[in-house]
């Protein structure tokens, strides 16, 4: 008896010591202190050179026309409702603290601080699809820190790729300032980016401008790059790694050759073979890692497989743990 009454005494003292000196609302004891990123912090940084909807914004948000001046905002969201009745996706509640004149300072103030998460979209997104994306991405990874969005005014139309190319390339000032804002601050964590499709050839560009303008200093604060299906000529792309050096290994290429909408966009710039659809040997050769996801591309198109395929998925987040 002696010797049960001192176990149990033994066990109650380990529950004093780890729930008791600390209070109902330890992290140990509260299941909200478990969550991460958007998950606790239900926000998402924009940073858009798309023009506004309306003073003030109201749905869509931000438009297909492109605006004079890169903006800044967050997008307040709801998260998924536990309810059966419940769609089982976030939403955007409203997008507010909007800031026009000094944009990249905003953000790069918003983000202090913390790891970011920045993606960037490609061909044929609106804002709320490509809001909707950079969330999927980022819940997807559990990322810890905070997540943003760079979008560029995609006209949202199939029949907008040549289009919706110029404005990748008109918007690279802007992610160029955004990018070396966020590498400024004095104090800050790294910034992970992750583009898909035509973003990559934006993402690509404004990295070849931010090194020859900022050098290793402005580098320095940039951890993974993950280019998801690059929508890139592979000539070109082989001279942007070229003019990144060392920096080009900072690169993941997810890559698939049965990727259907990369195979439209070869036809479309005469047969050149894009990046993305590159056999694995030819990018590896380039200095870049390589995760070919041609094994898990059982669908008809092929082109989202870091959104759409979990195991592709942990490509982006074991890149991150990496840098």
């Amino acid at each position: 008896m002696r010797f049960s009454f001192s176990r149990l005494a033994i066990v109650c003292l380990a529950g004093v010591a780890l729930s008791g000196c600390v209070g109902e609302d330890s992290a140990l004891v509260s299941p909200a202190s478990f969550k991460i990123g958007l998950s606790k912090d239900p926000k998402l940084l924009v940073a858009t050179t798309r023009l506004p909807v309306g003073e003030p914004l109201r749905k869509p948000w931000f438009s297909s026309e492109r605006s004079a001046d890169m903006i800044f905002a967050e997008a307040r969201l709801i998260p998924p409702s536990d309810s059966l009745l419940s769609s089982g996706s976030w939403s955007i509640a409203k997008v507010d603290n909007v800031e026009r004149s000094s944009a990249a300072q905003a953000f790069a103030q918003a983000a202090f601080g913390r790891d970011l998460l920045l993606y960037i979209h490609g061909y044929k997104e609106s804002f709320e699809t490509a809001a909707t994306s950079t969330i999927d991405l980022s819940e997807g990874i559990k990322f810890a820190g905070v997540t943003g969005l760079f979008t560029w005014p995609s006209a949202a139309s199939t029949f907008s790729y040549v289009a919706d190319r110029e404005s990748a390339m008109w918007s690279r000032d802007s992610l160029e300032d955004l990018l070396a804002a966020i590498a400024k601050t004095p104090s800050g964590g790294r910034i992970h980016i992750v583009a898909h499709s035509m973003g990559t050839l934006l993402t690509l560009e404004t990295l070849r401008m931010l090194r020859a303008s900022g050098g290793e200093s402005a580098m320095e604060r940039i951890g993974a790059v993950v280019l998801a299906a690059p929508d890139i000529d592979i000539d070109l792309f082989a001279r942007g790694l070229e003019r990144l050096g060392p920096d080009a290994k900072k690169i993941t290429v997810i890559s698939s050759t049965n990727d259907r909408a990369l195979a439209v966009s070869s036809r479309l710039a005469g047969g050149i073979v894009r990046a993305g659809a590159a056999d694995r040997e030819r990018l590896e050769a380039l200095g870049v890692r390589v995760a070919d996801a041609s094994e898990f591309g059982g669908g008809i198109i092929n082109h989202d497989l870091f959104l759409s395929n979990k195991e592709v998925q942990q490509v982006v987040k074991r890149a991150i743990e990496r840098s």
